[in-house]
């Protein structure tokens, strides 16, 4: 079972989103708009990290854009104001600007007698799949990939469609075009955000300096997403907690139109031998499913959650030259459970996001834990590892992840723990312990080299606590008092681990290799929880 958008480590065992990337057919070279000449320019504004200069006559009249179908796109201009809140300024626009109760559909695209313009939010609902859960997306999903990192984050782009029904008219049509601007899906994403920032420059606030990495994330979301649209259940789960989750970027249900205008007029230039008007209607059809869960999940959310939490750091403690654990108090309650992780922003990188699991089981004191190691060009890892100190103020997004203890069972946990990858790790035998009880926690704890085993003293001590827990270390590289060889090969050793649910946290390849060996010796898939591979190789920093 994969574990929604992933806790820690990367292939080195770092904590956060901290590491090389993994190119997907929607994940495109680093090539900057300006380097694209002739007919496949892009308007002159986005250059893949520069900033925008605003043009048109900025009071929602339409611009000229070229790749529209008719060489307009109607324009609606963002919502503007928000006060700074802590030690961030300014705020993000909009972000204090109420979201609609639900049903107030703000995208209601289908049927617009314009083509390829979105209409007014005063339009009637649109259709929509049936509801999902009504909670945090804690469904595992298997072909698509949840929520974000620094900024508006996608499904898992070129997933294969779950098997069953043939695909609807509109799925196909929508298909049709993906396959076709594949090849030139650069482009497509440069050609998108430039339009969206040419359109509505006040969105660029919304997006960290740097676009490097970032600049695919929404379109992919949306493309993915659409070539889902016939699978109602999971997409509503996963929108739901896209819609949640993007709240703490200051989304607005006024920033939806304006997104859909960007990705038509992308397709419509780059997908000109499938682009006609069912095909349009198609991805209309479907914007508006997708922006109206998204929607709706965000107004139901905000009647009992901010937006983000402001986190105080009170402790600040270096284990290693490059690993520290960060210790914080929110400023009002964050519930969570042992095993979930949260987007962190630090006041050095506003709008910058990354992932860190919560290295401790919800505690009395209401005060979180985060393991985090330095990286060379992690701009949030090397901050918090190197600049953060008591009585700095963080940023939290809401929690999330479905790698979590079942307390309804018995069976044991056999837990693997790569680098910083333990964190998660130590927090769920905490949520054992608290509980009360008396089930097998087996743990492996993996590591590069002995002196790596940074956390080894804590679990030591939370072994001779608790007849319950053992704990052993493992080391791929070099001398060492405990066993010594890659982590899922030592596993395989032990056993029988028939009546054991399994959870993974680590590098990517420790990952994939480990629940190979795990389904090998014959601990079904459903009872196999780790870190989400594609969020781990999503992004660096």
């Amino acid at each position: 079972m994969k574990d929604a958008p992933a806790t820690t480590s990367a292939d080195d065992g770092r904590s956060g989103k901290e590491c090389a990337r993994e190119r997907d057919w929607f994940t495109p070279p680093e090539k900057r708009a300006e380097d694209l000449t002739g007919p496949d320019a892009v308007p002159e504004v986005l250059a893949a990290d520069r900033e925008v200069a605003p043009e048109g006559d900025g009071d929602g009249g339409p611009v000229r854009a070229s790749g529209a179908r008719d060489g307009w796109v109607r324009v609606r201009p963002a919502a503007q104001g928000g006060t700074a809140r802590g030690p961030y300024a300014p705020d993000r626009p909009g972000q204090r600007e109420r979201h609609p109760r639900k049903g107030a559909n703000s995208l209601a695209l289908a049927g617009s007698p314009q083509r390829g313009r979105l209409p007014d939010p005063s339009a009637a609902p649109a259709s929509r799949p049936s509801e999902g859960p009504s909670g945090r997306c804690d469904t595992p999903l298997t072909s698509l990939r949840p929520t974000a990192v620094d900024g508006p984050v996608p499904l898992r782009a070129g997933a294969t469609a779950p098997s069953g029904p043939p695909p609807s008219p509109d799925t196909q049509l929508i298909r049709r075009t993906m396959d076709e601007i594949e090849p030139v899906a650069d482009k497509v994403v440069s050609y998108f955000y430039a339009l969206l920032f040419l359109q509505n420059p006040a969105l660029r606030a919304l997006f960290p300096a740097a676009m490097d990495s970032q600049r695919d994330r929404l379109f992919k979301a949306l493309v993915t997403a659409a070539q889902h649209a016939d699978d109602a259940g999971t997409l509503t789960a996963y929108l739901s907690g896209l819609g949640r989750a993007h709240r703490k970027y200051g989304t607005l249900p006024a920033h939806y139109p304006a997104v859909g205008e960007a990705l038509i007029g992308a397709l419509t230039r780059y997908a000109s031998g499938t682009w006609n008007e069912a095909a349009e209607a198609a991805w209309v059809r479907v914007y508006t499913t997708i922006s109206q869960i998204m929607i709706d999940a965000a107004a139901e959310d905000e009647e009992t959650s901010p937006a983000w939490w402001e986190a105080e750091v009170v402790a600040h403690e270096r284990r290693t030259p490059d690993i520290a654990v960060v210790t914080v108090r929110p400023d009002q309650p964050y519930p969570f459970l042992a095993g979930q992780y949260t987007c962190l922003e630090t006041p050095w990188w506003p709008r910058v996001w990354r992932h860190y699991s919560f290295s401790c089981a919800p505690r009395p004191d209401g005060l979180l834990s985060f393991h985090v190691k330095a990286v060379p060009a992690g701009w949030v890892s090397t901050a918090l590892v190197h600049r953060a100190r008591p009585g700095d103020v963080l940023r939290l997004g809401p929690p999330a992840g479905s790698m979590t203890v079942d307390h309804a069972t018995d069976n044991g946990l056999l837990c693997l723990g790569g680098g910083t990858g333990i964190a998660p790790i130590k927090a769920l035998v905490e949520d054992v312990a608290e509980h009360g009880r008396r089930r097998p926690v087996e743990v492996f704890y993996g590591a590069r080299h002995d002196n790596d085993l940074y956390d080894m003293d804590t679990l030591l001590r939370l072994q001779r606590a608790h007849p319950w827990l053992s704990v052993r270390p493992v080391v791929s590289d070099g001398p060492t008092r405990g066993l010594s060889g890659q982590l899922p090969c030592i596993v395989r050793q032990y056993g029988p681990w028939n009546a054991y649910d399994a959870y993974l946290s680590g590098p990517p390849g420790m990952i994939r290799s480990g629940v190979d060996t795990l389904r090998g010796i014959g601990i079904p898939s459903h009872r196999i929880r780790h870190d989400s591979i594609d969020e781990l190789m999503a992004a660096a920093g």
